[in-house]
């Protein structure tokens, strides 16, 4: 009986993709020092990661729960990362800035005070690290303070990518960790913590290019926990420590908070304020690093990154429309998903996920990233709803390297990541309510106790 359950069916269709997917990421690494020509190839190999994922997400979310179908999906999600997170950062250069930056705190610098090519930094370059961070010449560092002490922390063991990879795989861990906690409280089978840990994004972002966003989602998950378990401190703590790494997680403050409660935002808010201070001798203004810098280069603050706004000057021929109007609009928005989560009934069952993802993905199309690793905090959330929408925003990232192709491509590309998505939204909600009304109908037709039906 034990060797039938191990031999089940889901479980051989799990090994063998699994099987042919490790293939996929050994071979994918061929593309280092090939520069931006192998960008098509890598991304039609990542689209056929990504209907492997599907089909094996699709396997995890149908079969009975097992210890043994856990097992086959934590085995390969370790041999997935294994297969790259000792081969160098092939689609960012991002980590060496962690691994500066907590160099620069090492020896007692404030990493929100200088750029790296300043003068006064010099004994710290090496021919390793300093000549491959990006913006060096100009910008001084752009993460918050609990990205900041995490790199110190990890530089203090190694200041190696490897070990920097490997800090991010590790959170990934406790992401999962708490996936399966939250999946048992729900009463569904911890092995759907897969369509986390065997989304290609997540391990190309993560195992293979090591962002900091892995850890930003491990403190999102564990507020979410909290927040099931009602330990109000601890989820705002916990939201605290995301924010702290990504600034925008502060965004899913109305999915956690239940009305008259004081201790989550106390916590929050003392947590920022205590994380902050040891930088601020630089002033509040300069603390913020490059993120003014940045939303200019993005094109955050003049609107010409954000794909609605580019659409609608399309659509209504009105090419100075100005952004202040898309910004509006955004903010109006996200103030009345927050507002109306705030006043709904107190968050229960899966309810509480349900906002969060309806959140990050409504800041996430509205932003209209041009780097796919900003996909990666809606994937949790699929673990909890077969949003076939998400599926398909998180799997079509990839083709957002095409930028590194051509630049002129980011329209056309942002046209076939969200129309498609927009659309599949309306179907998802269409089936959300259609099963809905199915159960609602299906509890009506049975006989109350002590009544007695007629038709029978």
């Amino acid at each position: 009986m034990r060797f039938r359950s191990v031999a089940s069916p889901a479980n051989i269709a799990l090994i063998v993709l699994g099987a042919v997917s490790v293939f996929f990421y050994v071979n994918a690494l061929q593309i280092e020092g090939q520069g931006a020509g192998a960008i098509p190839w890598f991304i039609r190999l990542t689209l056929i990661q990504g209907l492997l994922y599907i089909a094996s997400a699709l396997i995890a979310w149908k079969a009975r729960g097992s210890n043994s179908t856990l097992f086959i999906t934590i085995a390969f999600a370790a041999l997935f990362r294994l297969s790259l997170l000792f081969a160098p950062p092939l689609l960012s250069d991002d980590i060496y800035r962690y691994i500066w930056d907590g160099r620069v705190q090492a020896s007692g610098i404030n990493p929100y005070r200088y750029i790296p090519a300043d003068d006064r930094l010099q004994n710290l370059r090496d021919t390793e690290i300093y000549p491959r961070i990006n913006r060096r010449e100009y910008a001084p560092t752009i993460y918050p303070p609990g990205a900041e002490a995490i790199f110190f922390l990890t530089t203090r063991i190694s200041q190696s990518v490897t070990w920097m990879k490997a800090t991010m795989v590790g959170f990934e861990a406790l992401t999962m960790w708490a996936l399966m906690a939250l999946l048992v409280s729900f009463g569904l089978p911890r092995q759907r913590v897969l369509i986390y840990a065997w989304h290609p994004l997540a391990i190309w972002e993560f195992a293979g290019s090591g962002h900091l966003d892995a850890i930003a989602i491990a403190f999102i998950m564990l507020a979410l926990l909290a927040g099931r378990r009602d330990a109000k401190p601890a989820a705002g703590l916990f939201l605290a420590g995301a924010t702290l790494v990504k600034l925008y997680p502060a965004l899913l403050f109305p999915a956690l908070y239940r009305r008259w409660d004081w201790k989550l935002p106390a916590a929050f808010i003392i947590t920022t304020t205590l994380a902050y201070a040891p930088y601020l001798g630089v002033g509040a203004h300069q603390a913020l690093g490059y993120l003014p810098g940045y939303m200019r280069e993005e094109g955050i603050t003049s609107g010409d990154r954000f794909f609605l706004l580019a659409a609608a000057r399309r659509i209504l021929n009105w090419q100075s429309m100005p952004e202040a109007i898309f910004l509006a609009f955004a903010a109006v928005l996200l103030l009345g998903l927050g507002v109306w989560f705030l006043r709904g009934r107190e968050p229960d069952g899966r309810g509480l996920v349900i906002r969060g993802l309806v959140l990050c993905s409504a800041f996430t199309v509205l932003l209209s990233p041009r780097y796919s690793w900003y996909f990666t905090w809606l994937i949790p959330f699929l673990c909890f709803t077969p949003a076939i929408s998400g599926y398909y925003l998180t799997t079509a990232a990839f083709i957002l390297y095409g930028l590194w192709v051509n630049e002129r491509l980011v329209f056309d590309l942002n046209l076939a990541l969200y129309v498609p998505f927009l659309i599949l939204s309306v179907l998802d909600f269409w089936l959300r309510e259609r099963n809905s009304s199915g159960l609602a109908a299906a509890s009506a037709q049975v006989p109350q106790k002590g009544t007695v039906d007629e038709t029978t």
